[in-house]
C-alpha cells in the first residue's frame, strides 16, 4: 500500500491496514483503514476486485477489465469521479484490483433511486456528461491510441430468462399499458436490442455506460460525480444521457424539466456548431434511449433481491416505464430504424 499511495502522497509509509467495511456485490469491495509512520496519508481507501462467483456475469454484461484499463491508461476524465491510486490487472487469473479514494473523506453523498436528484442537480449531471462526451467525440476518440481497447456498446444475451410478469405486477395499477402488455421476447428483441445495435451508428464517444443514479454521488450538494466505470464503452451519446436523466428524477420532475435539461446538454457540448446534434436529433436519441433503462430495470426488478434491493429496482422500473409511454419510445425506435 505504501507503493500504491506513493505517487499521490510522497513520503508516506503505511504501517497497518484494517478492513473497516466489507460491502460485496457483483464485485468484492471493502474500505481499508490505514495507519502511517511519519508523513500522514489518507485515513482510508476503497478497494474493488473481481468476485469469482460473478466473473461470468461480469464478462457477459460489463467486461472484466474495462474499468481498470480506463484508469490504468491515465486518460483524464472531465467529470467528477473517485481518484484511483492503482489499477492492476491479472488477465491469466481473470482478476483485477482497484485502489481508489474513500469518497466519505470528502463528505460525498451517494444517491440511489430512493433519493432522487433535484432538477438542478440532474442538470448539473447532464452538463458533466456533455463535457465527457465532448472530450472524446468522433475523431477525438479515434485519435487516442491509449483508448484503442475501448469496445463498442453491443447487446448481450441472458436477460431473456427474466420472469417479466413479476416485475410488471410490481409496477402497480398505474403502470402504462404500453409496458404491461410487453412479453419478455418483445422487450428484448423488439425494443432493447434494436436500440443497443443503433449505438454503433452516428457520432461515437466515450460512454460511462452505466450512468444510472445508483452510480452517482453529490459533492457539496451540487456537483454530480460518477463512479463504477466497469461498463465504459464507445458508442452513441444518447445512452448515457437518457439512462441518467430518466432514472435520476422523479417522474413528475422529469416531465416538467426534461426539455430544458436536454437543451442544457446541447449547450454544454464543447463542439463546433457543425458537429453538434440538432435539438431534434437530441430529442429523438433521448426518446429511443428509454429502451435501455426500461429493459435493464424490469429484468432486475423481476429477480427479486438477487441483484438489487427491490425498492430501488421497482422505483427505477416505474420511472423508465413512465418515460417509455410519455416519450413514445416505440415510435422513436421505429423512426430510428428507417
Amino acid at each position: 500500500m505504501t507503493t500504491v499511495l506513493g505517487d499521490r502522497h510522497p513520503g508516506v509509509r503505511v504501517t497497518s491496514i484494517e478492513v473497516a467495511l466489507r460491502d460485496d456485490g457483483t464485485n468484492r469491495r471493502a474500505r481499508l483503514a490505514l495507519t502511517y509512520d511519519g508523513t500522514p496519508g489518507p485515513e482510508s481507501v476503497f478497494v474493488k476486485a473481481a468476485d469469482p462467483a460473478h466473473k461470468e456475469l461480469i464478462k457477459l454484461t460489463s467486461g472484466m477489465f474495462h474499468e481498470p484499463r480506463l484508469f490504468g491508461s491515465g486518460v483524464p476524465l472531465p467529470v467528477e469521479h473517485p481518484a484511483v491510486f492503482a489499477a492492476l490487472i491479472d488477465e491469466d487469473a481473470e482478476d483485477f484490483l482497484l485502489v481508489m479514494e474513500d469518497l466519505t473523506l470528502r463528505d460525498a453523498d451517494p444517491r440511489d433511486a430512493t433519493r432522487p436528484l433535484t432538477v438542478d442537480q440532474a442538470a448539473n449531471g447532464v452538463r458533466a456528461l456533455a463535457r465527457l462526451h465532448s472530450r472524446f467525440w468522433g475523431s477525438r476518440l479515434r485519435e487516442r491510441p491509449d483508448l484503442e481497447w475501448l469496445e463498442p456498446f453491443r447487446p448481450w444475451d441472458g436477460m431473456e430468462i427474466a420472469p417479466l410478469p413479476a416485475a410488471i405486477a410490481a409496477l402497480g395499477p398505474d403502470a402504462p399499458p404500453a409496458v404491461t402488455a410487453l412479453t419478455i421476447g418483445e422487450l428484448i428483441e423488439d425494443i432493447w436490442k434494436p436500440y443497443i445495435r443503433s449505438l454503433t451508428a452516428g457520432p461515437q464517444t466515450l460512454l460511462h455506460g452505466d450512468a444510472h443514479i445508483g452510480n452517482t454521488y453529490l459533492i457539496d450538494d451540487t456537483h454530480v460525480g460518477f463512479l463504477d466505470w466497469q461498463v465504459v464503452r464507445r458508442g452513441h451519446w444518447s445512452l448515457d444521457l437518457g439512462y441518467f436523466l430518466q432514472g435520476a428524477l422523479t417522474i413528475e420532475d422529469r416531465r416538467a424539466a426534461e426539455d430544458r435539461i436536454l437543451d442544457d446538454y446541447r449547450d454544454a457540448l464543447e463542439l463546433p456548431a457543425g458537429e453538434k446534434p440538432t435539438r431534434a436529433e437530441i430529442r429523438q436519441g433521448y426518446r429511443a434511449s428509454v429502451a435501455h433503462g426500461l429493459t435493464l430495470w424490469l429484468c432486475t426488478a423481476s429477480a427479486g433481491e438477487l441483484w438489487q434491493r427491490p425498492d430501488i429496482a421497482i422505483a427505477l422500473a416505474r420511472r423508465y416505464s413512465a418515460a417509455y409511454a410519455d416519450l413514445e419510445t416505440a415510435a422513436a425506435l421505429h423512426d430510428l430504424a428507417r
